[in-house]
Formats: structure tokens, C-alpha cells, sequence
């Protein structure tokens, strides 16, 4: 700086406040020049001061931002980024022995501090004016201020990092830095709140207004973790003023950044306060009230109440805004709802804890729910067909389906239909109806159901709440439900518990028939003959045994006994239309059957079902309508198929065909073998029961035991069961199962888990079930098309020779065998052997000479 300069600064520092104010028109703009010109740090701090001291108190407020803010803020932010910059490039080099360095940075930090008290200074002025200012008065005030504030928070969360192992070096004035940039803070977001804009300010108004606002965000996501009080003062000021300017601001805040840092901070400080109750409990200080760790547990708890209600509160006022962000809302939603009971993660806690954690998160989760429930895109988010949910999301699931159902009671229509009936046209986003989605998160919720959870029942007068069920609390909610229904949606309710009835999951279906019979009950005596004769004909349909008919049968009868005694005449001539639609079991359709079942099990080869898939799924068959008719089925043929039990037991063949062989032993108590074949039947029978009851694997042992319980139970050969329990541990076992005794009390992680591994397991097999449904009724679709190509030929199989040997030889074999039976009168006929069968088998016995003498030939 020049002599002359320096001269001027020197005469005015000596300057009284009234001579400063007398030449304030002629040497402000000389300081304001040299300010802007100047170089060191220093000289900038020096006339910083100068002008903010001792020459702003006498600038009118309609001059501040031409002839004062516009020219001095502008260059004090730059210069403050150089400060910055360079403590950055010289930090490295910073320790205890080079104290040349450590006194630099630590001016430095010094001269930051300065620049942010003359800001301060700035904003004290304008607040002592009467009157509030205009923004345009004052316009590069704030903005200047929110970028130093920024990078001073920055600068302070990273110091760890910056200064490393040295921050002891500069602790102190970076606390210090910390605290005036917190007083600069608190008080430029008292000067805003003082300000109001008119419906009719301009763009530039808006824009300055807007950019505070997102400027402030950026400093909420910096202070997150540095001051509890600071960042939620903050956040309070950002939502207030983005209410206070809505009209006017609304179409250019970006809604997706301050609804995701709401969304973040709460899940960061609810997961905050459930690391610390569970850091509480493990120390055994949940009942420790005034302890540190209570307190803080407190503050996170206060702060998650805080973010929740805020993110509320604007999803209330910007809501048209924030459509595309659903999804995330919805799994905020699963997150927060999964770490309470009746969640199997959630933690054990003390009342107060829990209370305090209840108020933090759940209670303002419903508030959040009721400000969602009419948005289109929520309602495709939570109903969308074959969503995918984690494991511990699926509970939290089927409970948020019924919260939307006991608040849907006060909705208007548009919404009750969005929510009820799906989607309807080819053009919408596919969500299922509410009722079909809650019983499909419901059946997949196995692990809870077996438990199982618990959760509040409904109150009753004169008794005690009562922890229940989920299946119990789901069914008292959606009879509820019905009983609020609209007429206009029965039909597609119908459409659902007819789904939800014939699906395979057996306790799903339960529900939806306590449900029907519900809705049956509550509605007109007509509206319950209509349910029954739709149930009777869904049963007619129904032409093979199979679960949809073990369900509809189960509804049915609940059914009949809520009819009128009319009604119940008529329903009769339905029932008896049912009957007359089943085949029957006549004499001669057991004959005709017992002839096709003794040629396929002569028939059948041991050596060739583990060879050729399909005959497992023939012998599976074979075995379960032997186990009906097994009193009609000779014994001769009783030996072949447990030759054939024998070899698939061996093998370990799939679990279906095991299962389908135990429902066949099982049934063979109830005949009694002649003593001419009790030493061929009797021996190979306790074997296979001793080898299938010392199986390990839970589905298949427990099998084993109901079959092998069953025959106990009804034989006459009591030495099959002394015989099949040779094994000590095989029959400590099952004297424990018919005697109902626990051998050891299951631990609740080890059922927990033994319970996951099984719902994989019912889950395939129901699975398993439908598919077989879905493509019968898919070959039913297909045989009913007139004019379908003729299905393609099987491609020509190749095999090796000795394949071809087994297969021919097998064949010879099981036909032999078969005519074996005709000529010892075995089968049911009476018809002798015809007179040209002595010649035909001397020309098979020549043939097969000629074979063997081939053979030995080559």
C-alpha cells in the first residue's frame, strides 16, 4: 500500500464517530476503493475494520447494499477462501517443533476470526434500524455470510483430519472460530425472520430468497454432527421459511434435497438412539434415568421426534411436489416400523425407553402415513404386484396394510377407490387391491405366524387388554374393515377372498374364510345364500381332490349353519348337486382300478424309477391310490411295491415320492398278511420303517412318525413294531412323540432360526402347489382352442447299447411276470388260458435259447 493510503488510514483511525459521519460521502468511497485493491491480509483486515467500525453506523439503510455491502462482502469472502486454501497447503507441515509454521496458521485462524466479527458487525447495523429492511437493501449481506459460514462449519468438521495428529495446536482458536461463526449464524437468521416479501416481489427477491434457503441446507448437512441445538435451529429456520415465502417459492426449491436430508437425519438419529438402548442394555443401565447415556439417549430421541415431525409437516405442505419420492417414503416407513415389537429384531426395553422411543418414531410414522395415503404413486408403491421386501421388511408390511385399512374409514372416495380396487386400466402402474395384498404379505409372513408375535388386542369394557395373535389382530381388523365397506366394493372383496381362500397356504386361507363368514354374517340374509351357492359351485368345480377343495369344503360347512332354515332347503338342493357332480366309489369302479393298479405294479422295475424320472412321478402316484385301496390289493403285489419302496428308500429319491411311500406303509396296517406270506412282507416292512424313522431331516422324520404312529395304532402285527424299533435312539424317539414329550427345551434363537429355514421349505412346496394348478388350467385353456397346432413329436432318444439291453430285458421281464399272474388265476378274470399260449411260449423259450447260444458265440 502507498505512503498516501497508508497516511489516510493512519488520519482516520484517529477520527471522532461525528467526523467519520461528516465525511463519510468523500472518504467511504476511498476506503471501499482501497479495500477492493488491497493485497495483504493485513491491509484488507485493517480496512475492513475500519469501514464496519467506524463508517457503517452512519450509512443510511437505503445506501448499505450500493455503497457499502455490494463493495466490501464480495472481497472479504475471497479473501477468506485464501485464508482457507492456504492453511490447507500448509498444514502438512505442521508439529510442536516448528513453531514458525504453528504461529502462521495460528494468525491466520486469527485473521478468520476478524473477518467474521466485521460480518458480524455488518449484521448487527442493519438490526438496529426500526423498521425491517428490504432484502434488496441489504441483498449481498446474506449471501456472503452463508458461504464464510459454510466453509468455517466445514473447515471445523474436518479439523480432525486436516490437522490430524496436531489439533491441539490450533484447538483453541478453532473452538473459537466455531463459536463466532455460531453467533454470526444466530444472528443473520434473526435479521431474515424479520423480513417479508410481498406476493408481488420480484425475481431477483425470489432468487435471493431461494438460494438462502438451499444454501442453508448445505450447511445443515455439514453441521449434522457438530452441534445438536445449532442443526435443529437451523432446520427449523429453512422449513419456516420455506412456509412463510410458499406461494411464492414453492416452484423452485428442489423438494427432492430437503426431503432426502430430512429422511437421512431422521433414520440417522432414530438408528442413533437405537444404538445407544441397546448399548444401555447390555451395560444394564435402561433403568439408570440419570445417567449420561440416559441423557443422551434423550437428546437422539428428541431429535428423532423433531426430523419426523418436520418431514410430516412438509410432506403436508409440498406434498404435489414430492410424488416421485413415495417409494422412499414407503421404505422409511418398513425401516423405522421393523425395530419395534412385534418385530422379531426389535429390542427388549424398559417402559421409559420405549415411550420415549414411541414418541420419537412410531406415533409421527402414522402422522406420516395419513399425509401419504391419498398419493397415487404411495398406493403403487405399497400395492405393486410381486413386490420385494427383505425378510424383516414383510411384518412391517403387512402391519402398514393394516394401518391403511383403519384409515381409510375417513377418506373421501377418490382415495377409497385407489386403494381398494387396484389398478384398472392397461395404462396404470399394476398394484393389487388392498385386501389381496394384505393376505399375500400375511402368508408370507410364516415365521411370525409360528412364533408367534403378539400385539395389543382391541379393548374391551370391563376387561384387561390382552396381547393376541397376528393372525387374531389382522382378522378383528379386517372384519372391521368390512363392516365400513362401501356396497360398491363387495364384489371385488369377493374377488379376493376367493384368491385368498383357494390359494395353498392353508392358515391364509383360514383367515380369508373367518373373514367370509364374517361378511356373510354381517350382511343380509340374501348376501349369505349368494356366498353359499358361489362357495357350492367354486366345490362342484373343483374335480379332483386337492387343497382348493379341503378349503372351500372347511367354508362351506362354517357357511350352511349361518343361513336362515330357508335358506339352508335351499342351499340343500345345491349340496345335492355337488354330490351328483362327484364320481362315486362303487364295487365296480374299485375292481376296474385294482386291475390297472396290479399291472403297473407288475410292471413296475425297482432298477429303472431311479433311471427314468417320469416313473418316479408314476410310482408317487401309484403309491398314494394304493394306500386308499390297499385292502383290495393282493399280497403278491403288496411285496413288489415295497420292493420298489426299497429301492427308492436306498436311493434317496426326491422327498415327494419319501413321503408318498410312508402314506402307502402307513396304510398296510390295515390288512393283515396270511402266514404263508408274513416272512417276505412283514421283515422288509419293519426295515423300511426303521430306516425312514431314523432319518434326520425334520420334515421327512416328523412323517415318518405320524405313518409309523398311525400303523401302530391299527395293526395286528405287533411284532412290525418291536422289529422297527431295534435302534435305541429310533425308539426313545418315538415313545418321546407318542408320548408327547420335549427331549430339550428349545433356546428362542435356535426355534427362530429352525422356524426361517422352514419357511423356505412350506413356502416352495405351496408354490409347488399353485404351479400345478396354473397349468392344468393352462392345458384346460389350451384343450379348449379349435384350431392349436398338433403338438411336436419327442425327439428320437439316443442310447447306449447297454441302456438299450436294461430296457429290453426290464421289459421281457415285467411282461412275463404279468403272464405269470394270468395263468395262476391271480388277476380277476375267469377266462382259461387259450389253447395256442403252450405253443407260443415254446417258441419264446427257442427264442431265448438262441439268444443265450448267440450270446456265447461272439
Amino acid at each position: 500500500m502507498s505512503q498516501t493510503n497508508t497516511s489516510l488510514l493512519d488520519e482516520v483511525v484517529q477520527w471522532s464517530q461525528e467526523t467519520c459521519r461528516q465525511e463519510l460521502k468523500s472518504v467511504l468511497p476511498q476506503l471501499t476503493s482501497l479495500h477492493h485493491k488491497s493485497e495483504s491480509w493485513d491491509d484488507h483486515i485493517r480496512i475492513l475494520k475500519i469501514i464496519t467500525e467506524m463508517f457503517l453506523p452512519h450509512v443510511a439503510l437505503s445506501e448499505l447494499e450500493a455503497e457499502c455491502f455490494s463493495k466490501i462482502l464480495p472481497k472479504a469472502v475471497t479473501m477468506f477462501d485464501s485464508m482457507m486454501k492456504e492453511i490447507l497447503d500448509q498444514v502438512g507441515g505442521l508439529s510442536s517443533q516448528n513453531t514458525e509454521l504453528c504461529s502462521l496458521l495460528r494468525n491466520i485462524l486469527q485473521a478468520m476470526m476478524q473477518i467474521i466479527d466485521a460480518l458480524s458487525t455488518c449484521v448487527r447495523h442493519v438490526g438496529t434500524f426500526e423498521e425491517a429492511p428490504d432484502l434488496e437493501a441489504i441483498r449481498s449481506l446474506p449471501t456472503c455470510i452463508l458461504k464464510v459460514l459454510r466453509e468455517t462449519f466445514q473447515h471445523c468438521k474436518d479439523s480432525e483430519v486436516v490437522y490430524c495428529g496436531r489439533l491441539s495446536l490450533v484447538a483453541d482458536l478453532l473452538q473459537g472460530l466455531f463459536k463466532e461463526a455460531y453467533t454470526l449464524q444466530k444472528g443473520l437468521l434473526e435479521l431474515l425472520d424479520r423480513i417479508s416479501l410481498e406476493s408481488s416481489a420480484s425475481e431477483e427477491e425470489v432468487s435471493d430468497i431461494v438460494t438462502v434457503i438451499h444454501s442453508l441446507l448445505d450447511i445443515c448437512s455439514i453441521i449434522s454432527n457438530l452441534d445438536i441445538a445449532l442443526h435443529a435451529n437451523t432446520w427449523k429456520f429453512l422449513i419456516k421459511q420455506s412456509l412463510k415465502y410458499q406461494s411464492l417459492v414453492e416452484e423452485h426449491l428442489h423438494h427432492g434435497d430437503i426431503s432426502s436430508s430430512l429422511y437421512d437425519n431422521l433414520l440417522a438419529s432414530f438408528h442413533n438412539c437405537v444404538e445407544l438402548a441397546e448399548q444401555m442394555k447390555h451395560a444394564g443401565l435402561q433403568e439408570a434415568t440419570q445417567s449420561p447415556e440416559y441423557k443422551l439417549f434423550q437428546k437422539s430421541a428428541k431429535m428423532c421426534r423433531f426430523f419426523a415431525n418436520t418431514l410430516v409437516h412438509y410432506i403436508k405442505e409440498f406434498k404435489c411436489f414430492l410424488t416421485k419420492y413415495c417409494s422412499c417414503f414407503h421404505q422409511l416407513y418398513l425401516q423405522i416400523i421393523s425395530k419395534f415389537p412385534p418385530s422379531m429384531c426389535a429390542l427388549a426395553l424398559t417402559s421409559a425407553l420405549s415411550e420415549e422411543l414411541n414418541a420419537g418414531a412410531l406415533v409421527p410414522m402414522e402422522a406420516l402415513l395419513l399425509q401419504l395415503l391419498p398419493l397415487r404413486p404411495f398406493a403403487e408403491a405399497v400395492l405393486q404386484q410381486n413386490l420385494l421386501l427383505s425378510p424383516q421388511h414383510e411384518l412391517p408390511q403387512c402391519l402398514l396394510l393394516v394401518n391403511v385399512l383403519g384409515q381409510l374409514y375417513s377418506q373421501p372416495e377418490e382415495v377409497l377407490q385407489l386403494w381398494y380396487t387396484g389398478s384398472q386400466f392397461s395404462e396404470d402402474t399394476p398394484r393389487l387391491p388392498l385386501y389381496q395384498a394384505l393376505f399375500t404379505v400375511f402368508r408370507r409372513c410364516y415365521t411370525e405366524r409360528q412364533v408367534p408375535v403378539l400385539l395389543p388386542g382391541v379393548m374391551m369394557k370391563g376387561q384387561a387388554q390382552v396381547q393376541v395373535t397376528l393372525y387374531h389382530h389382522i382378522c378383528v381388523q379386517l372384519c372391521a374393515s368390512v363392516a365400513a365397506l362401501p356396497p360398491v366394493y363387495f364384489p371385488m372383496l369377493e374377488r379376493c377372498l376367493v384368491s385368498a381362500v383357494l390359494q395353498a397356504d392353508t392358515q391364509t386361507a383360514l383367515l380369508a374364510t373367518d373373514v367370509w363368514c364374517f361378511t356373510a354374517r354381517y350382511g343380509t340374509a340374501e348376501l349369505c345364500l349368494h356366498h353359499v351357492v358361489l362357495v357350492a359351485q367354486l366345490v362342484k368345480a373343483c374335480t379332483t381332490e386337492c387343497y382348493q377343495l379341503f378349503h372351500l369344503g372347511l367354508l362351506l360347512k362354517r357357511m350352511v349353519f349361518l343361513m336362515t332354515p330357508n335358506h339352508q332347503n335351499a342351499v340343500l338342493l345345491s349340496l345335492l348337486a355337488v354330490v351328483q357332480g362327484q364320481s362315486s366309489s362303487e364295487e365296480q369302479c374299485v375292481l376296474s382300478a385294482m386291475r390297472i393298479i396290479t399291472q403297473l405294479w407288475l410292471r413296475m422295475s425297482p432298477d429303472q424309477v431311479q433311471a427314468h424320472p417320469v416313473l418316479q412321478c408314476t410310482l408317487q402316484l401309484l403309491l398314494s391310490i394304493s394306500a386308499v385301496l390297499v385292502k383290495n390289493i393282493e399280497h403278491q403285489v403288496i411285496l413288489q411295491a415295497l420292493l420298489c419302496v426299497d429301492t427308492v428308500v436306498a436311493q434317496k429319491c426326491a422327498d415327494q415320492l419319501l413321503l408318498a411311500a410312508l402314506e402307502f406303509l402307513s396304510s398296510l396296517g390295515k390288512i393283515f398278511v396270511p402266514p404263508d406270506s408274513q416272512n417276505q412282507i412283514l421283515p422288509r416292512l419293519s426295515s423300511l420303517f426303521g430306516v425312514l424313522l431314523s432319518d434326520r431331516f425334520w420334515l421327512l422324520h416328523q412323517h415318518a412318525l405320524e405313518a409309523f404312529s398311525h400303523f401302530a395304532e391299527i395293526t395286528n402285527h405287533e411284532e412290525v413294531i418291536s422289529q422297527s424299533l431295534c435302534d435305541e435312539d429310533t425308539k426313545t424317539r418315538v415313545v418321546n412323540y407318542l408320548s408327547k414329550t420335549v427331549n430339550a427345551q428349545e433356546d428362542a434363537e435356535s426355534r427362530l432360526q429352525r422356524l426361517k429355514l422352514e419357511t423356505a421349505v412350506i413356502e416352495q412346496h405351496n408354490e409347488k402347489l399353485e404351479n400345478n394348478k396354473e397349468n392344468a388350467s393352462n392345458n384346460l385353456a389350451a384343450d379348449t382352442v379349435v384350431d392349436s397346432e398338433p403338438s411336436p413329436k419327442r425327439a428320437r432318444q439316443e442310447t447306449s447299447a447297454e441302456e438299450a439291453y436294461s430296457r429290453y430285458i426290464q421289459t421281457a421281464e415285467s411282461a412275463l411276470k404279468a403272464l405269470k399272474v394270468l395263468t395262476e388265476g391271480k388277476a380277476d378274470t375267469t377266462a382259461p388260458p387259450p389253447q395256442w399260449l403252450e405253443s407260443r411260449l415254446q417258441e419264446l423259450q427257442t427264442l431265448i435259447t438262441h439268444i443265450s447260444t448267440a450270446r456265447h458265440t461272439t
